[in-house]
């Protein structure tokens, strides 16, 4: 699917009944559905992303997946403890800048939301949660990785999936095991990474600790994003010759400069990404097969062992979408939320504040543990690694999920 035909599709019936409400698009199944006009009160939930600007490609695949989530839990009756109420989701467009994802939850508490779900990138994250707080109104974090979402200490706010704590060291952990096994052939190391929250975060983390597993760190490169050339980035790659390069980027940056050192033979022993933007993407394995070929990745994703992870996929793909980690994370946070409002039996926000906060929700197909909010951070969530081989994604890492085995070094 093209980048321009963003996500969920605005043509069907049901949008084109919908209102606006302050500025937000409503996607409301009780207004497509007369019959159930007389039902109880739809529960309205915020469903904010970033499908305009410069990571628009990731938002509307997130917006595409929490839409999935709500048709589901509307087609099977809404919320029970409601008397059936369905989710009326009010979309919002975070246009890929902080201040505008705000401004966009103040709309959402003059059009009196229970719930938000969604922000993706961290830097969106961090001013809608805080805005958010204000009002009390409880956030389901999508993907946000930056761990300051989770440590401002905001009651309201929830992230299911883990943040880059949890990912560098899983990815320090799963190198170290990678490169003992291959008889340590990787001793060096160049981490490229964009130059906001996520990015700097994570590179930070990265610098600190790939000394306690012997990889000398040679050089930080960091760009901004968007970035339209890596062609400097990559002379001083090819420069610094280092055994592993380590990206953590957004999506059209990964691709840019995967893309590039393809172009300028620029072939270490790995390319081992740490929340790798395109790494862990079908789309970009499909399009630049020879880029994406051997690539490893620390990054989110599914259970492949789980039935329902692999119906979701086959229906994501049905819509014309790519299987992305933007739409499941999306997906299991609506449906976590809609636990909640199951067990809150109310929606008021207090008390779904509540129920999310004493979770122990099952019903995901994530390689997790159990659910349970610390500190507002889901203490079950992990990281799993990934390797592009035989055109496909493969979980390598760790063994209980896994459904291939590493390939390190890289073939020439």
């Amino acid at each position: 699917m093209s980048q321009g035909n963003r996500g969920y599709s605005l043509s069907r019936r049901r949008f084109l009944r919908g209102t606006a409400v302050g500025g937000l698009a409503v996607a409301s199944g009780a207004i497509a559905m007369p019959h159930v006009a007389r039902a109880a009160a739809p529960v309205r939930v915020g469903i904010i992303h970033p499908v305009t600007g410069a990571v628009s490609y990731s938002g509307a695949q997130g917006r595409a997946g929490a839409m999935m989530a709500v048709d589901e839990i509307n087609a099977a009756g809404g919320i029970k403890s409601l008397g059936g109420a369905m989710i009326d989701a009010l979309l919002a467009d975070a246009q890929s800048k902080a201040d505008v994802g705000a401004a966009q939850i103040e709309k959402y508490n003059d059009a009196g939301v229970s719930a938000v779900v969604g922000g993706y990138a961290s830097f969106i994250c961090l001013a809608t949660t805080q805005a958010a707080a204000k009002h009390g109104i409880p956030y389901v974090v999508d993907v946000g990785t930056d761990d300051r979402i989770v440590k401002a200490g905001l009651k309201n706010t929830f992230r299911f999936s883990p943040g880059y704590g949890v990912f560098v060291d899983t990815a320090i952990k799963a190198l170290d095991q990678i490169n003992t096994a291959a008889g340590r052939p990787a001793k060096t190391a160049v981490i490229v990474h964009e130059d906001s929250a996520f990015g700097t975060g994570t590179a930070k983390l990265l610098q600190k600790q790939l000394g306690s597993i012997a990889i000398n760190v040679l050089e930080v490169m960091k760009h901004p994003t968007p970035n339209l050339d890596f062609n400097n980035i990559v002379l001083r790659i090819k420069a610094a010759n280092p055994d592993l390069v380590i990206p953590a980027n957004y999506y059209n940056e990964y691709v840019l400069l995967a893309r590039t050192m393809l172009q300028q033979r620029v072939r270490p022993k790995a390319i081992y990404s740490v929340l790798g933007g395109a790494a862990s993407q079908y789309k970009f394995v499909k399009d630049f097969p020879q880029a994406a070929a051997y690539i490893m990745d620390c990054n989110h994703w599914y259970n492949p062992h789980k039935e329902a992870a692999l119906a979701l996929r086959k229906r994501t793909e049905a819509k014309g979408l790519y299987f992305t980690y933007e739409v499941f994370l999306n997906y299991e946070a609506v449906m976590l939320l809609a636990d909640a409002l199951e067990r809150a039996a109310s929606t008021d926000r207090a008390k779904i504040i509540d129920a999310l906060a004493s979770s122990e929700w099952a019903g995901h197909f994530m390689p997790y543990g159990p659910t349970r909010f610390v500190g507002g951070q889901n203490t079950g969530a992990r990281a799993v690694n990934l390797q592009v081989q035989d055109n496909d994604i493969r979980v390598i890492l760790p063994p209980e999920f896994a459904n291939a085995k590493p390939i390190f070094p890289m073939p020439a």
